[in-house]
């Protein structure tokens, strides 16, 4: 009887741990091969065939249609550069140059991966719509209230996430350092 119930204890915190564990790594985004360069990850394997057995349970679970390891690869903040998450309350400025693309798109989303409802109606920009600098470098500013230039509506939203989507670019898998890859900075000004 003690080695039954020693057998059936045992299993039963197995599963615990085993079940917690996928369970942590749906929920909160973990994946192998990810990308980090500053603020912005990305996982490039997730739209191939490569896909690591968690990132396929993440996709399943919401949803989501990842782009394709030979199409792109999708590059998500949660946080600025110095690691604060993103308040909707709060101005976010992204400023510098984006990765060689033939197209990209930045889309705000919430954290559950819906698109933030705002007034403007505007979820994003696209590289065709952008307004650069005569140098070439973007300043895209996400605010609850409207802004002069490259404005991206918040809609006073407590957290939200940026996902920059590069379409037919070489960054990818082999991609593994800041240095290699310009991303824009993202910088929080203080909440007036």
């Amino acid at each position: 009887m003690k080695l039954l119930f020693g057998s059936f204890l045992t299993l039963l915190v197995a599963a615990a741990i085993g079940l917690g564990a996928t369970w942590f790594a749906l929920t909160r985004g973990t994946a192998f091969g990810a990308v980090h360069i500053g603020a912005w990850t990305a996982w490039p394997r997730t739209g191939s065939s490569d896909i690591d057995p968690y990132a396929r349970a993440g996709i399943a679970r919401t949803g989501e249609l990842p782009v394709g390891l030979g199409d792109g690869v999708a590059f998500v903040a949660r946080r600025d550069d110095t690691g604060r998450p993103f308040d909707g309350r709060c101005e976010v400025v992204l400023r510098g140059t984006t990765p060689a693309a033939r197209f990209w798109t930045l889309t705000l989303y919430d954290p559950e991966g819906r698109l933030v409802a705002n007034s403007a109606n505007r979820y994003g920009f696209t590289s065709q719509e952008i307004v650069r600098a005569s140098d070439g470098t973007l300043e895209i500013v996400a605010a609850p209230r409207a802004r002069p230039g490259n404005w991206l509506p918040t809609g006073g939203a407590e957290h939200y996430v940026l996902v920059l989507r590069l379409y037919d670019t070489p960054v990818g898998v082999a991609t593994g350092a800041s240095r290699e890859v310009p991303m824009p900075s993202i910088t929080e000004r203080p909440c007036t």
